[in-house]
């Protein structure tokens, strides 16, 4: 083999490994393959090795000095269409920042500590962009920043097409992929497809296109023939594409993507790059981070934007990146991979060279070292197919993704986006939809999952009927025996602890699992804060209000309370309002802290509510320095009005089957627990119980709203 040449051997996705093997001499250029137009890769009397479509897997790429290209087609690999028509047009950005620096503070005495040191660095709009380095270099951090998620201890200036950046705006052109996929498993491809278009896209489009849209996009990913399946039984592959998916219906002009190959097979890695290429070359701005992919992910990648310890070291086409270490002196090994190479010379395993890159970086010699390496060989670099470019560099107007002459379509152009009349930099407020259609949106979602969720529903609806039963088998006929006064009261004492721990716990664990779910849509400008609360707590009163009617109606009439329809409902009305307030605890408990610390946190604090409760000790016993707390526990205005309900207003003697009852006549007993048996205690218990209900769900919301807020 000549000298001059590059031979890039790519092994099928069947094969557990991928090698590179680079035989050249210091000086020699990798290009990776190219793109044909759409009309060459339908014509089926062209021969295979002139295609190069790079999304239709490749076994052998060689790559000469008389700038040939040969490709072995993958007949296993379908040739998608990239090609989606009914997506509204959006305007190319471009991405600039200048001296970012970023800094966290790492306790009262020790300061800040700085994450970014003054980076700078551009991501253009068609191309692919990864943002590589080692663990704690910065990767995640510049591009939270670039998203707009991170704002505080923040210096130097973000550009879009070179105007300052309107923070709000720019949120709403772009969307932020995470690297778990947070999905609502209770909802199908079809269903989150659904809410997202019409969260998304505003009113001005039809039904009819809103569900063209939801189709094309669903066919372009491939996930056509999982329509009705749940989230939750997808694979991680299409999982992946269903969050791309969720986010592409309204076009968005940027996407961040965060470790976008994370917990897939080679195979499933492959295509998701494929689809990111494809994406950008319909004129959006990706963006990625990604640790240390395969030499045949790397070579997909545009452009690679490298950092270590806080400052880049790269920056430029993934082709410029050998022979600018070759200039510096860092010679990449033959048959070894470029993106462990750079990842080597980052961590300093082949000397001190992060400063002399960064300096290097910073004085422009990226941008040369291509071209020199070139003169010394005499080779000329062999040019990629990419998008069809005006003169000045920008973007060909293509009408969504067609164009009179096929032949200037890129085969993976997804849509035009260059509708440029649009301004970024405005600010602009409000969502793409009213705030009364998103709770609309919002609230029916949440029936719906609250219906096939089996621990908010069916479990739930199972316990409250088994101990239901059992209360009312072991306190069977005892709410008019007077012997059994006491009794009786521990039933109705334990009543109030099942409504308030049903009601609670559930809450606790499920709502830090939607959380996820929850801050991905909200900071991809899906919907305010305000319209998912009230939707969310619209949703769950009247599940918890029918849970708690159910059981009230069987333990009254099974344990014998008095047959009277004025107690009956009181008692029913303080069952409710406990459940409600016990609910609106453990929502606070959920959004303030994580399932682990919730469920310890949750039970723990209600200990003291119950020992305050006036059951177990009454309250004049308590301790004067004490005597305060009972009327910080919503558990003892429970209890009180389920007394007054049961034994006040002047109830008439019980029945007693004894030669002498204590309690015969009721009011003994409130006196015996110090409780007072009028309707004014009454309404007082209902007018605190209800007024910690909206107290609590106010509380929840801040904390809510504090906690999204917290780490910008």
């Amino acid at each position: 083999m000549a000298a001059d040449q590059v031979n890039i051997t790519i092994p099928t996705d069947s094969e557990d490994h991928q090698s590179v093997a680079y035989n050249a001499k210091i000086g020699a250029v990798y290009s990776p393959p190219g793109i044909k137009d759409l009309e060459s890769l339908n014509n089926a009397s062209v021969s295979s090795d002139s295609q190069s479509n790079l999304c239709n897997g490749s076994s052998a790429v060689s790559i000469a000095k008389a700038n040939t290209l040969r490709k072995v087609p993958n007949s296993n690999t379908k040739k998608p269409n990239f090609t989606l028509t009914h997506l509204s047009k959006r305007p190319p950005v471009d991405i600039q920042f200048i001296d970012l620096k970023y800094s966290v503070p790492e306790g009262r005495r020790r300061g800040y500590k700085t994450i970014l040191k003054g980076v700078n660095g551009k991501f253009k709009s068609g191309e692919l962009t990864g943002i590589m380095g080692p663990s704690g270099a910065g990767k995640s951090t510049l591009m939270n920043i670039l998203a707009g998620y991170k704002t505080s201890n923040l210096e130097g200036s973000v550009l879009i097409n070179g105007k300052e950046r309107s923070q709000r705006r720019f949120r709403k052109m772009s969307c932020y992929i995470m690297q778990d996929d947070c999905l609502s498993p209770h909802l199908s491809v079809m269903e989150a497809m659904t809410v997202s278009a019409n969260l998304k896209i505003g009113k001005s489009v039809s039904h009819s296109d809103k569900k063209a849209i939801i189709n094309e996009v669903l066919e372009i990913l491939g996930l056509q023939d999982c329509l009705n399946t749940a989230s939750v039984c997808l694979s991680g592959g299409q999982r992946k594409r269903l969050s791309i998916a969720l986010e592409l219906v309204n076009n968005p002009p940027v996407m961040f993507f965060d470790e976008p190959t994370s917990g897939l097979d080679s195979s499933s890695c492959f295509q998701c790059l494929c689809l990111l290429k494809s994406l950008a070359r319909g004129g959006r701005t990706i963006i990625c981070t990604i640790h240390q992919p395969s030499a045949r992910l790397f070579e997909m990648f545009d452009n690679l934007y490298m950092l270590a310890e806080g400052q880049c070291i790269y920056r430029g086409p993934v082709t410029n990146l050998v022979p600018f270490l070759s200039s510096m002196g860092l010679n990449c090994p033959s048959y070894h991979n470029p993106a462990d190479y750079v990842m080597e010379v980052a961590c300093g395993e082949h000397g001190d060279y992060v400063q002399k890159l960064v300096v290097a970086v910073n004085a422009g010699r990226c941008n040369t070292a291509l071209s020199k390496a070139l003169e010394a060989t005499g080779q000329k670099l062999i040019a990629k197919e990419t998008m069809p470019m005006k003169p000045n560099g920008e973007c060909l107007n293509l009408p969504n993704g067609s164009s009179k002459n096929p032949g200037l379509v890129p085969p993976t152009c997804t849509t035009s986006l260059l509708d440029s009349s649009e301004n970024l930099t405005q600010d602009k407020h409000g969502f793409p939809t009213s705030g009364f259609h998103q709770f609309l949106v919002l609230f029916m979602r949440s029936v719906c999952i609250i219906f096939r969720d089996k621990t908010l529903t069916r479990l739930r609806l199972v316990a409250h009927f088994i101990i239901g039963v059992l209360i009312g088998a072991i306190f069977y006929g005892i709410g008019n025996n007077a012997a059994k006064v006491m009794s009786n009261a521990g039933c109705l004492f334990f009543t109030v602890m099942f409504m308030m721990f049903t009601a609670m716990m559930p809450t606790i664990l499920t709502f830090p699992l939607e959380m996820s779910v929850f801050v991905r849509e909200y900071l991809n400008y899906w919907y305010s804060l305000k319209a998912y609360y009230f939707a969310k707590t619209l949703a769950d009163v009247p599940f918890q209000i029918i849970l708690t009617t159910c059981y009230i109606v069987g333990v009254y009439f099974i344990t014998d309370q008095p047959l009277d329809a004025t107690r009956f409902f009181m008692f029913l009305l303080i069952a409710v309002l406990t459940a409600l307030v016990s609910q609106s605890f453990g929502l606070l408990v959920g959004a303030a802290f994580n399932i682990e610390s919730g469920v310890f946190l949750g039970p723990i604090s209600t200990v003291p509510m119950v020992l305050f409760s006036g059951f177990f000790a009454k309250l004049e016993d308590i301790p004067f320095y004490f005597q305060w707390l009972p009327y910080l526990s919503y558990v003892k205005y429970s209890f009180e009005g389920t007394m007054v309900a049961i034994y006040g207003l002047n109830r008439s003697k019980l029945v007693c089957n004894r030669d002498y009852c204590h309690f015969k006549y009721p009011s003994a007993f409130l006196d015996e627990m110090s409780l007072k048996g009028d309707m004014l205690t009454y309404f007082i218990d209902i007018g605190v119980l209800s007024g910690l209900f909206v107290f609590l769900r106010i509380v929840a919301y801040f904390v809510l709203r504090i906690r999204l807020f917290q780490n910008r």
